[in-house]
């Protein structure tokens, strides 16, 4: 067995001498040459490599910059002229305004013949009552040799129009009507504006069936007088005349009548007359307060204005009131 101290260690001592390493005498140094177009970089000597070692990796040059190519704006059109617009559309301005100025003259020309009435009128417009008297359904125009004709009792020159019981409706507005050239109230529900002929404006409460609830204005239903009334006589006797046609037109066959006022109307010339009329109907009297008025209207024939109430409606008895003293000529 060896002696341990006579085994050598496996790495030199330190007092072993160092190797010299000799480098190769002359050694070739490249210098790369700079990429075109971009910017010149400092030229930086190429580091000796020594065996065994990687290349240095090269930062790799930034993309040279390109500026944007702005497109250049089209010039401005000149400002067109009256002469550059087309044809057709100058006749096509000129047939638009033709055509407004032909609708306003239409509405100013016939503006005329249509009624104007106050804001929340309701206003029904139906045929004119006819030169002659106009007939109910089973009545006629004139007396015949069946019929009877309809005696009145004499007409008192004045008499006061008495209060009559109820609750007056509330005036809703007021009605002017052109076609005869008078105006009233126009009275809130339950009165309902509705055609009736042959009133020119009418205003009903509940069916149209005799006897009547209604409000109705219209020219004076009968022949024009030969000449155009002058004194209060003469009105009156008009309104008498038209009161006739009301009992024949109005109200079932037989009824008798009593007057209830007979006075001058308050604004203009006319005359008002009151009545009471008493009817059968299914064999149980009843009866009905009404009013007529015919007013001057500046022609030979007046106008007129008639209202009817039955007792069915009696609540509204005190409107027939309202009505004779607000009824105007226009």
């Amino acid at each position: 067995m060896a002696d341990v101290g006579d085994k050598r260690p496996s790495y030199d001592s330190p007092t072993t001498p160092f190797r010299k390493v000799v480098l190769p005498a002359e050694e070739t140094v490249r210098i790369p040459r700079p990429p075109a177009p971009g910017p010149s970089q400092p030229i930086q000597p190429q580091q000796q490599q020594r065996p065994g070692q990687a290349p240095p990796m090269r930062r790799p040059s930034p993309p040279p910059i390109q500026t944007p190519m702005v497109p250049a704006l089209p010039p401005e059109p000149p400002p067109r002229r009256f002469g550059d617009i087309p044809i057709k559309v100058v006749y096509l301005f000129g047939a638009i305004l033709a055509t407004v100025l032909a609708v306003l003259l239409i509405f100013v020309v016939f503006s005329g013949d249509v009624p104007r009435n106050q804001a929340g009128e309701d206003v029904v417009r139906v045929a004119p009552v006819p030169s002659t008297a106009a007939p109910a359904p089973s009545a006629a125009v004139s007396p015949t040799a069946t019929e009877s004709p309809i005696v009145l009792p004499p007409v008192p020159e004045s008499k006061k129009y008495a209060a009559l019981p109820g609750a007056a409706s509330v005036v809703a507005g007021t009605i002017t009507d052109r076609n005869t050239g008078i105006t009233y109230p126009q009275l809130a529900s339950p009165w309902k504006a509705r055609s009736y002929s042959p009133y020119a404006i009418a205003q009903r409460i509940g069916k149209v069936e005799m006897p009547f609830t209604v409000i109705g204005s219209a020219m004076y239903p009968g022949e024009s007088p030969a000449q155009k009334p002058d004194s209060n006589a003469d009105y009156r006797e008009i309104a008498t005349e038209a009161v006739r046609w009301t009992m024949r037109t109005q109200y079932p066959k037989g009824a008798t009548l009593e007057w209830t006022a007979s006075k001058k109307i308050p604004v203009g010339k006319g005359w008002t007359l009151g009545y009471k009329v008493t009817y059968t109907v299914d064999g149980k009297q009843q009866v009905a307060q009404a009013m007529m008025t015919v007013i001057e209207v500046g022609k030979t024939k007046p106008a007129m204005l008639m209202a009817s109430i039955p007792e069915s409606n009696k609540a509204r008895w005190p409107d027939l009131n309202t009505l004779a003293a607000q009824v105007r000529p226009i």
